[in-house]
């Protein structure tokens, strides 16, 4: 119905931010060099991105279907983070129908409908916060001024409520208005309406795809089906760095239910007709890889020290720490796996001159291009159809894989499903890279700051990955992912700046949820935390007294205060339990934990985390808690037990268990968040709670024990 051709009487605008600002800002940083760079990179610490999409057909977004209700073609994925919901309620607000009528899918790329910022960076609420009322807003208007003709009636003389247009006595279902229309007026973008008209923004709704999950629904990228699929294996080397020479492939060609084996010149890969055929063939294949050597986990500890690679510092004020009475502390942080729970994985089907690829990924416009240009086609001869995922956290943000599943599709004239295996999965992860701190720090003769500084050393998160250009980091730097969470929220002490060292590192790192965020984090504020100590205040008050009072400043202090208070913090153990406090800003989202905690038979337990954010609008309230639990528990589970180790060249472990991860036991009995509003636009908030848990837990165990833990995962021996 509304999905057919159409006519648009008005362009609208076109959004435009994130890392397309920066690189037309890092063009004069590249000129200004230092002071404007430094302003650069606070921006990409601190920025919300837009949406990158277009913005100047509604009918991009949303149909109108026979049952009068709306289809929302959303160009965000639905990862678990619930934002299919969040989107649902900004839309049926505007729109004026119910959440029943409502309903949320994934754009493909056949739609048009594809946002350039892909989905990442906790921004999938807040980039669409504008631009989607909009968009609904219009079509709600567009509807008025069809069904106005239809009627007979001025379209001022009409009102929509419940999916229906209604008016001088008269009423017409969105269906009905919608029925026959092949050409459609764009109206400019109506006012939106205020805040207090909305019946579902702010309010606690509940999950639209719940019941897809409870009932085991094929939503999810394993699930995808094609008529007459085969499947396909790669192999892939086990040790790091490892490049292809050749390979042997005859024994493997005439195994059981082997279609094809297919010779590229960066892979091989089997297409069979089942899964363990296609596998038992891939391990029958004798490949000579060209490798780099026996590298050892202490190996990659030497690399990855402030004081090797190229530093930048991102932020400056005052003079350098220099003389006596400097404090000087260390901390590390480990390789991590994204261990989502669904491998990557894609179903490709390429017939002809057309390519179907259906996909659990983060990055679907940049999917479609890979797979375009590899095959040399068209990129609107590409459909990309989006899964749901099985998980996320940055593991999808480049889903290459594609363009081998379709190749092998296009050597055998069939659709081929292929997925890592786990061992494949943790061996060739896009890790999230190990860090190393030196935090230095002089107090006055009042007891506080008057010098700190943060000197961290980093693999690439942003840099050399396929969403950042590759010019960028000469400009800016430093990486824009590594740097979250390593700048110094502590600005009104007089004299602090944050350094930036760059290592690239043998194997692949990249976005990992939050990015620097984590250790960053637990670096800065297990500092902050020991110097409070030894200023003999209390940790709350020497955190707010060195807070500046600008904007971000008085959001962070109310979190602190907000956090504190509601968990009744004490400074020191009772009946065997002690607390830690830590807080964090992550792209202008303020954060701050508390972490109850004991020592059960030399390990650490945590027993109850108070969490207190200010997202500004929630658009659901629900939903935001659940994020916040949610990064809190994956932080615990980074913070407590997770890392990967190299031996002999290789990166180990392979499978869940020997890779430690935080299992029921190990979540807190209680998490009590608290809600702030301290703007009047959402912000993001995925990401922004896994920043504080780690140093809160750090900081109560030293309350506990005495010993200052300067490593992740942290352990008592």
């Amino acid at each position: 119905m509304s999905k057919e051709k159409k006519t648009l009487s008005r362009r609208k605008f076109i959004v435009r931010g994130g890392l397309g600002t920066l690189g037309v800002l890092a063009v004069g940083t590249y000129i200004l060099r230092n002071p404007i760079r430094r302003k650069v990179l606070g921006l990409a610490n601190s920025m919300d991105t837009a949406y990158m999409g277009n913005t100047n057909d509604p009918m991009l977004w949303f149909e109108i279907t026979e049952q009068n209700t709306v289809r929302l073609h959303s160009p965000k994925v639905e990862m678990g983070q619930g934002n299919f919901t969040g989107l649902a309620q900004m839309a049926a607000d505007e729109l004026d129908v119910n959440m029943e009528q409502i309903e949320v899918v994934h754009a493909t790329t056949a739609t048009g409908n594809i946002d350039g910022m892909a989905t990442g960076g906790s921004t999938s609420i807040s980039g669409l916060w504008q631009p989607l009322r909009e968009m609904a807003a219009t079509t709600r208007e567009m509807l008025k001024i069809e069904a106005a003709k239809k009627l007979g009636v001025d379209p001022g003389q009409l009102l929509t409520e419940n999916a229906s247009v209604k008016g001088n006595g008269q009423s017409l279902t969105y269906a009905e208005v919608a029925m026959g229309v092949t050409e459609w007026d764009v109206p400019d973008t109506p006012p939106l309406k205020d805040f207090k008209a909305y019946k579902y923004i702010g309010t606690p709704v509940a999950r639209i795809d719940l019941s897809d999950k409870v009932f085991g629904e094929p939503i999810f990228g394993m699930d995808a089906t094609m008529p007459g699929m085969l499947y396909g294996a790669v192999v892939r080397p086990t040790t790091i760095g490892a490049t292809f020479e050749s390979a042997d492939t005859s024994e493997a060609e005439n195994m059981p239910g082997v279609v094809k084996v297919i010779k590229e010149d960066d892979f091989v890969g089997v297409v069979a007709r089942s899964m363990t055929e296609a596998e038992n063939a891939k391990q029958a294949i004798t490949v000579n890889w060209k490798t780099q050597g026996d590298l050892q986990t202490e190996d990659i500890v030497a690399m990855m020290t402030v004081g090797n690679g190229k530093s930048t510092i991102i932020q400056k004020e005052g003079q350098a720490l220099k003389g006596e009475d400097i404090v000087e502390m260390e901390f590390r942080s480990p390789i991590g796996a994204h261990a989502q729970i669904e491998p990557n994985g894609v179903l490709a089907s390429v017939e002809g001159e057309k390519a179907t690829i259906m996909i659990s990924t983060q990055v679907i416009g940049l999917t479609r291009k890979e797979v375009a240009d590899r095959l040399n086609l068209d990129e609107e001869k590409v459909n990309v159809i989006p899964t749901y995922l099985g998980g996320g956290f940055g593991r999808r943000l480049h889903t290459p894989h594609a363009v081998q599943a379709a190749l092998m599709s296009k050597a055998v004239g069939k659709p081929v499903k292929y997925f890592f295996s786990r061992k494949e999965e943790f061996q060739h992860d896009m890790f999230r890279p190990p860090t190393h701190h030196i935090l230095k720090g002089r107090l006055n003769k009042n007891g506080l700051l008057e010098g700190l500084e943060h000197h961290f050393v980093s693999g690439d998160v942003g840099n050399r990955s396929a969403l950042v250009p590759n010019i960028v980091p000469s400009i800016l730097g430093a990486d824009i992912g590594a740097i979250r969470g390593g700048f110094l929220q502590y600005t009104k002490v007089p004299n602090y700046r944050s350094v930036y060292w760059h290592v690239s590192l043998p194997f692949a790192t990249s976005w990992w949820r939050s990015l620097g965020l984590l250790a960053n984090t637990f670096a800065i504020e297990s500092f902050i935390d020991a110097m409070a100590v030894r200023s003999g205040m209390g940790p709350v008050d020497f955190r707010l007294r060195q807070i500046a009072d600008d904007p971000i400043g008085i959001r962070l202090k109310e979190t602190i205060k907000s956090a504190a208070e509601k968990a009744g913090y004490v400074d020191q153990a009772v009946n065997g339990r002690a607390m830690g406090l830590a807080a964090s800003i992550d792209s202008g989202t303020p954060c701050a934990q508390v972490a109850e905690v004991s020592i059960e038979d030399g390990k650490i337990k945590v027993h109850k985390v108070t969490c207190a954010l200010d997202p500004g609008i929630a658009v659901n309230p629900d939903q935001v808690r659940a994020q916040c639990e949610g990064a809190i528990i994956m932080g615990i589970s980074a913070g407590l037990h997770e890392q990967m180790y190299v031996e002999n060249g290789s990166l180990q472990p392979t499978i869940y268990g020997p890779y430690e991860m935080a299992l029921m036991k190990h979540a807190p009995k209680e998490i009590d968040v608290i809600l702030l509003q301290g703007r009047d636009r959402p912000g993001p908030v995925g990401e922004p709670p896994l920043g504080p848990i780690a140093a809160a837990v750090a900081n109560a165990v030293f309350r506990l024990t005495g010993k200052r833990l300067l490593q992740l995962p942290l352990k008592l021996s």
